[in-house]
Formats: C-alpha cells, sequence, structure tokens
C-alpha cells in the first residue's frame, strides 16, 4: 500500500529545503524491506539531525562508519513492509512544526498508532508529543481500542496518556455514579425516557455481575440502604397506581394510561428483582409483593384479555416467580400463613393464565413480550411444589384438593407434591409414634 505521504512528494520536490528536494538535499534516507522494497528518499542532515536522535546518532562523527566513503551521505533504515508507509510518515513529520496544528497530518487512529511505534523507535520527540496528544483526543473504533491496549503499555510512561480513558476509576467515583444510576432507574420516568431507561438498569447489573472479571463494586451497608431506599419509592409509586386503577373506572382514557403506567412499574419491578437477589438484599421486596398481591391480581383480572392486558399479565408472573423462588428455595423466610395465602393467590392466577399467554404467543409469534420461556413455566411449577410441601399438612391437603378439581390440572402439575403428602400422611402416625417412644 503506498503512503499517503508519497503521493504528495513529487509536488514537493520543487520546493527548496523540503523532503525529497533533490538539488538541496545532503542526505539520502534508504528504506528497505526483507522483501525487496527499496525507497531513495532526499533529505537534509541538519533537519534528521536536530529532530531524530536515531539519525543523530548515525551522522555524527562518533558513529562507526562515519569515515567510510558515502556512509554520511546515505543512511539505510530496514523496517518491515507493514511499517514502511509509517516509516515514510514520520520522515515527512521532521519537516512540520508538530508543536502547532498537526491534526490533519495522522489520517486516522490506526496510522497515527503506526507513526508512534516509528517515532518512538527513532527516537523522535516531538512527533511521539504530537501523537501521543492526537490518540489521547480522539475516538477509538472498539478494533482500534483492542490494538492500542496491545501496543502502548510496552512503549512506557511517555505514551500512558493515551490510556487514561482505561484506567481503573476511584472507588469513590464509582459508587456515585452507581447511586446516581439506581435513582433513575428506579424512578419511573416518562415513557420517551424507557429505552434510556433500559440502557442504564442494563448497565447497572453489569456493573454488580461477576463474569470474567470481578464487579466493578461490591455493595456495603450504604449502598444497600439506599438501593432500598429506592426500591421503597418504586413500590410507592406503583402502589398509588394500583389503588387509583382499583379505584371507580369511569374514564377509559385515563384507565388505559394507568395500565401502561402500572406495566412499566411492573417492568422495573421485575429489573429490581434481578438486581436485589445479586445483591442479596430480596426480604422487603418479598414481604411488599406479598402484600400487594391480592391487589395486583384484581387489577390484571379485571382487564379485558387484550394483547397489551396479557402483556401485563406475563410481566405480572415473571415479577411473582421471582419473589416464589426467594421463598421456595428459603432466601427468604416467611411466617407460615404469608406463605399459605401467596400460594392460594398465585396458584390460581397462574394456573388460568398460562393457557391465555401461550395461547395470543401462539397467534402473534413476533411479540418478544409474550414469549415466557419455557424453563420459567417449569421453574415456577417446581417452585410451587417447594413451598407446597414446606407449609403444614392441612394447608397441603386444601390446596392440593382444589387442584384435583379443578379443570386446568395439568398445569401446574403438582403430583410430586400429591404423592409426598400421601406418603407422610399415610405413616405419620407410626413415624410420630416411634419419635414419641425413643423420647420415653
Amino acid at each position: 500500500m503506498e503512503s499517503l505521504v508519497l503521493e504528495n512528494l513529487d509536488c514537493e520536490t520543487k520546493a527548496p529545503g523540503r523532503i525529497g528536494d533533490r538539488s538541496t538535499s545532503d542526505v539520502v534516507v534508504r528504506l528497505r524491506t526483507q522483501d525487496g522494497r527499496d525507497e531513495w528518499l532526499y533529505c537534509h542532515s541538519h533537519i534528521l539531525v536536530e529532530k531524530c536522535k536515531y539519525f543523530a546518532d548515525r551522522l555524527s562523527e562518533n558513529w562507526p562508519t562515519c569515515q567510510i566513503l558515502d556512509s554520511r551521505n546515505c543512511v539505510e533504515v530496514y523496517c518491515q513492509e507493514s511499517d514502511f508507509d509509517h516509516h515514510v510518515n514520520v520522515l515527512r513529520l521532521l519537516y512540520v512544526a508538530t508543536d502547532g496544528p498537526v491534526d490533519d497530518m495522522w489520517h486516522g487512529v490506526r496510522n497515527a498508532l503506526g507513526i508512534l511505534q516509528v517515532a518512538v523507535k527513532l527516537e523522535c520527540p516531538q512527533i511521539v508529543t504530537a501523537c501521543v496528544n492526537y490518540l489521547e483526543a480522539v475516538p477509538w473504533e472498539e478494533s482500534e481500542e483492542e490494538e492500542i491496549l496491545r501496543i502502548i503499555p510496552r512503549m512506557g510512561s511517555q505514551a500512558e496518556p493515551i490510556l487514561a480513558r482505561m484506567q481503573p476509576v476511584n472507588p469513590s467515583a464509582i459508587v456515585g455514579i452507581f447511586l446516581s444510576a439506581i435513582r433513575f432507574a428506579t424512578s419511573s420516568p416518562p415513557s420517551p425516557l424507557n429505552d434510556l431507561k433500559s440502557s442504564v438498569q442494563e448497565q447497572l447489573e453489569y456493573m454488580i455481575t461477576e463474569d470474567d472479571d470481578a464487579p466493578l463494586l461490591t455493595a456495603d451497608d450504604k449502598i444497600k440502604s439506599e438501593v432500598k431506599e429506592c426500591v421503597k419509592r418504586l413500590f410507592a409509586g406503583f402502589s398509588h397506581v394500583l389503588e387509583a386503577l382499583l379505584a371507580e373506572r369511569t374514564d377509559s382514557i385515563s384507565v388505559e394510561s394507568k395500565m401502561q403506567l402500572f406495566q412499566s412499574h411492573l417492568s422495573d419491578l421485575f429489573w429490581t428483582c434481578q438486581m436485589l437477589t445479586k445483591m442479596e438484599i430480596m426480604r422487603e421486596f418479598v414481604n411488599t409483593w406479598v402484600d400487594a398481591s391480592d391487589k395486583i391480581v384484581q387489577v390484571v383480572e379485571q382487564e379485558s384479555p387484550t394483547a397489551v392486558t396479557v402483556e401485563i399479565k406475563s410481566k405480572a408472573i415473571e415479577v411473582a416467580a421471582k419473589v416464589l423462588d426467594a421463598i421456595g428455595y428459603g432466601t427468604v423466610i416467611l411466617p407460615t400463613a404469608k406463605r399459605f395465602h401467596l400460594v392460594k393467590v398465585w396458584l390460581p392466577f397462574v394456573r388460568v393464565t398460562k393457557p391465555l399467554i401461550d395461547s395470543v404467543a401462539t397467534n402473534d409469534e413476533d411479540n418478544l413480550a409474550l414469549q415466557i420461556d419455557g424453563e420459567l413455566w417449569q421453574s415456577l411449577e417446581s417452585t410451587f411444589v417447594s413451598i407446597i410441601l414446606a407449609l403444614p399438612s392441612g394447608d397441603q391437603a386444601e390446596i392440593l384438593t382444589e387442584w384435583l378439581e379443578n379443570e386446568h390440572i395439568l398445569y401446574p402439575d403438582l403430583t410430586e407434591a400429591f404423592e409426598v403428602w400421601c406418603y407422610r400422611s399415610k405413616v405419620a402416625k407410626r413415624r410420630l409414634a416411634l419419635l414419641e417412644g425413643s423420647l420415653v
């Protein structure tokens, strides 16, 4: 590939004191590659010596071959073919006042990076500084950033400013941006900001997730306390909408807008569940959701089964699944009465809603909001079984009786719970009698 500089050499040869001006040149820089490329560039020793230590050494009387005929009139420089054009660019830049505006000389990040490597090798401090200033200031593409990370760290302190944007951030700054972001993400901003809110929520989750790298921050008591306050405010807004929807419904336009807000809150609560699970602070959320469950189900059940309503029901089930999971596997411990009530509220709702969601999703395959993962249904079924089997046997009997008499017996399938209940009930007297005998 021919250099952008070489294209301009012909027009520059007529100007005295310029690179390529054969009439005034007193030294030839012979660029050579192992592939046989050989270019002669007519230069001026006073410029090379002043701005480049490599050429200053090569053209000095102390250089071992300085007394050989023509050795001071011709300096051979060997380079890789891939670096050839960058060497030409460096030679040209030696003729430019690099302490002035040279922003248009770099022709992009990759070219500037190549020039920088050659300038460092040939020890051209002015070019190095100008190149570093350019690379530090301009935006990079992802592939360019990876190349910079591969090359720049080996160049030492002179190139460190380039990496400033990628240096680890002060922990207090991380905490500050995390708290600002969590406040925004849970503030239920107007719908035009939904895309921005989703992006912020995604980055917040990324910040506290351990993947190939450690989490960006570890939540201490102060952070957890602030997050809990944000969730409390989110729930307050959700409860306000909930109460408004349960009030007398006369204005259909008002109801529609409130349902949209209700759906937005549910989406935020689902995301909040994921954050709180990772931060291990689900207890307050679970308790608040359990207390509001009757009203939530009442609101979504009184709506006619439109596609939007089905989306809302789907999202409500996703949030409920997170709550039930936290209870079913002992992450959050609740009193027996609350656990029994939660099953009595959500089991019938899930039982009736799943066929509706499946039906609408089949007829509208492009609507991703209705595509509940099959694993979620399976997990939800297992969670119901776990919670039911942890209830007193009388409560289990009541739930199982209702299940066996219901037309939607296939889902959730409580066969495992029924089998365990039958076994426990049959052997209960014998087991307890043995236990009492061992205590005598």
